[in-house]
């Protein structure tokens, strides 16, 4: 009973440009049914279209269309825990990150701290700017963390890339997460449902691997609107994407199926030592298992050095049993992982 009193969270990430306050000022605009605590990096700019009011708190802003926003000047979890003292009315959270940010220490701080009692993580919600993301992957490593983390990405500014580079951009995002849902948008302008209370992060959620939905472009254009963009990208530009990627080739994602039963000792065990060996090089993991002897299907969940696992349902009449494991991550030993999996299988 206790987690359906939870309040969900969602956390708003992405690279610097890429169009993380639009998509925040975006869902502010709209109608959702929630009303939203606010809370932004204090490296972020707070502009929310200048509709900012300031309340009697400092630190806490009320917006014009009732909701509330929390620069966070200090600790997220002291910050987080004021907002919940004061007892102002609010039944979803939204954090936007740094365009720097790693996101995996905000997603500890849901799974690790006393929040967890009163917050729950739906989902983390990474903005990627088509336009830019290649250059901005060969240049360094925070892009691949914040599309790795993402249980959906917001493909961004999709308007501004030919339809055979945003072939190849998809792709090469899949390869770095295979395990979230995607939105192709423009002007980061989303229909509000497929970004709250998505359920992300519950262990229950499917395991669903390349997962795109189509274009959100239930929104209007305005002419002249797009700070004279206007697919200049046709006019002889260059992509650097025929050179080896160096900061890719040390990232991967992999997939690994089994038919038969496993011994739940053994994975148990290979699932920790994997996690605690690999570190904060392992970003996501995920799976369902196929365990000998339990009726029901196991359901584990992994970010970094924290994971969860714990039977979900029974098996249904008729359905393949069948563990399926997805592991994402920087310098990951694909060989010996799928060779420690091997020795958990019976049979």
């Amino acid at each position: 009973m206790k987690s359906k009193e939870r309040i969900p969270v969602t956390v708003l990430t992405g690279f610097l440009g890429a169009g993380k306050t639009t998509l925040l000022n975006y869902l502010l605009s709209q109608k959702h049914g929630h009303k939203c605590a606010i809370i932004i990096n204090e490296f972020g700019a707070i502009s929310i279209d200048n509709q900012l009011v300031v309340g009697a708190d400092e630190e806490i802003l009320e917006l014009n269309n009732g909701c509330l926003c929390c620069r966070v000047r200090g600790d997220l979890v002291r910050s987080l825990g004021d907002l919940l003292r004061k007892q102002k009315r609010f039944d979803y959270v939204l954090i936007e990150t740094t365009g720097i940010a790693d996101p995996n220490p905000v997603v500890h701080t849901f799974k690790a701290s006393e929040l967890a009692e009163s917050l729950r993580l739906d989902g983390v919600v990474t903005v990627v700017d088509a336009k830019h993301l290649e250059k901005e992957l060969d240049d360094g490593p925070e892009p691949q963390a914040q599309i790795a983390a993402a249980d959906l990405i917001v493909l961004n500014k999709t308007d501004l890339v030919s339809p055979a580079d945003l072939e190849r951009i998809e792709a090469r995002i899949r390869k770095m997460n295979p395990l979230a849902r995607m939105h192709k948008t423009q002007r980061s302008q989303i229909d509000p449902s497929k970004i709250f209370d998505i359920k992300a992060r519950e262990l229950t959620a499917p395991l669903v691997v390349g997962d795109t939905d189509d274009h959100d472009h239930d929104h209007h254009h305005s002419h002249g609107d797009h700070e004279q963009h206007h697919h200049d990208h046709a006019h002889g530009e260059e992509h650097e994407n025929d050179h080896e990627h160096s900061h890719q080739d040390e990232f991967s994602s992999f997939y690994l199926t089994e038919d038969r039963p496993l011994d739940l000792q053994k994975i148990e065990a290979w699932l920790s030592g994997i996690i605690s060996s690999m570190g904060e090089r392992l970003y996501r993991s995920k799976g369902i298992l196929y365990i000998k002897g339990q009726p029901k299907r196991v359901v584990f969940h992994g970010v970094q050095t924290m994971f969860e696992a714990s039977p979900e349902r029974f098996w249904n009449n008729g359905e393949k049993r069948q563990s399926q494991l997805v592991f994402i991550g920087r310098n990951l030993d694909e060989a010996t992982i799928r060779s420690g999996f091997q020795n958990c299988v019976i049979g």
